[in-house]
């Protein structure tokens, strides 16, 4: 396949208020933590900001016609997922998406499950809004992480109020299959839980016989308890333009959600609204062949990895563009720390449930791929 987008280039992000360079600024340590990747954007992204930028005025921006009408085009097409435009609520990023989830239902009394590891925010979202968290492990089969649903079983509580699901999952890359799925739907119904289901990943499925399931594509009454939270900002590398949604078929759902947001959260900017349509409609062959990309980092990671593997665990990864390796052979006290110390910086597992492993951001040019796994082995062949 003759690649039509630059994949090559390592854009200069320095002095340009970069969360994941300037964590290490004026230090020799390349930054492969924060789930953001180094990939100049998609071209049609690109003109669709400038030309927002040409119209010259850059007042409160509320969803219009056409961006509503290409996210729930995606999602019916991607996802078949059938949304009107009045199913939808806007958000300034999943992570405020998660909070208003965990403020709007249940008292203060209430609990909220997570399952861990997970993507740090579920595991502070509950107790932000005055929620108990609990929490259970997913268990490792021996080829896939799964739930282990005796386990959730075992940390509810008599007042849990919401089961918070990650799928495709960040940091463990499952992307969970539509039986998996039912049984969840029939675990959160059961114990009368609303389900939020966070699937920003859910377009970058790498394991090609793999496919995304989105919890509202089932044909289950889980969906009339069902939040599920998107955004192309993953997908896309767009985060900085702050625009997510969530999709809530319910309507007196819907409107508890939104009364949890009311005084707290900013409209989405009209850049953010901008790059959302424009990924949706016009985003799809920058997207396979980041996809192909992304397969062969992965596969340039792991293959680096093999001789090591008495030292580092890598998981097999369905879905994402981080990678989750158990490190705790590796005997290091700080392991983000022995790491840094060999010039890469890489995610701490602690918070997300699971010290002693780390997570490595693989979605980046090549060359800058290879000095980073270069330094991880480094980092690995200096313990003795």
């Amino acid at each position: 396949m003759v690649n039509c987008y630059d994949f090559e280039t390592l854009p200069d992000r320095t002095q340009t208020g970069s969360l994941k360079w300037d964590k290490y600024a004026g230090r020799d340590i390349l930054p492969f933590w924060v789930a953001d990747m180094d990939f100049l954007s998609a071209p049609e992204i690109v003109s669709a900001l400038e030309a927002r930028v040409g119209q010259g005025v850059f007042g409160y921006t509320k969803p219009y016609a056409s961006v509503e009408s290409a996210v729930t085009e995606y999602l019916s097409t991607s996802h078949q997922v059938k949304a009107a435009a009045n199913d939808l609520v806007w958000l300034p990023g999943l992570v405020p998406a998660l909070n208003v989830a965990a403020r709007a239902f249940g008292s203060d009394v209430s609990s909220i499950l997570a399952c861990t590891p997970v993507y740090p925010p579920f595991l502070t979202a509950p107790g932000n809004q005055h929620k108990r968290l609990v929490t259970a492990p997913l268990s490792w089969s021996g080829t896939r992480w799964e739930f282990d649903f005796d386990a959730m079983e075992a940390a509810l509580t008599p007042d849990s109020s919401m089961f918070i699901l990650c799928n495709p999952h960040n940091p463990v890359g499952r992307a969970f299959s539509r039986s998996e799925l039912m049984s969840l739907a029939d675990f959160c119904l059961k114990h009368n839980l609303v389900l939020c289901s966070d699937e920003i990943h859910c377009d970058l499925i790498l394991d090609e016989g793999v496919t995304h399931v989105a919890m509202g594509s089932l044909d289950h009454p889980i969906r009339e308890r069902l939040i599920s939270l998107f955004a192309p900002s993953k997908t896309y590398n767009l985060p900085g333009l702050a625009c997510a949604f969530a999709h809530i078929e319910n309507r007196s759902l819907r409107n508890q959600f939104k009364r949890a947001a009311m005084g707290t959260i900013t409209e989405v900017n009209a850049f953010g609204y901008a790059g959302c349509e424009a990924a949706y409609r016009f985003g799809e062959p920058w997207r396979q062949e980041l996809l192909t990309v992304l397969r062969e980092n992965r596969d340039r990671l792991y293959k680096a990895l093999e001789p090591y593997a008495d030292k580092v665990s890598v998981y097999p990864m369905e879905a994402t563009y981080l990678a989750w390796m158990d490190v705790r052979s590796l005997g290091a006290k700080d392991a983000p720390g022995h790491f840094e110390t060999h010039g890469i910086g890489l995610s701490d597992g602690t918070p997300f449930g699971n010290p002693g492993f780390l997570r490595f951001n693989f979605g980046c040019p090549l060359l800058h791929l290879e000095e980073g796994i270069r330094r991880l082995v480094y980092g690995i062949e200096s313990v003795s």
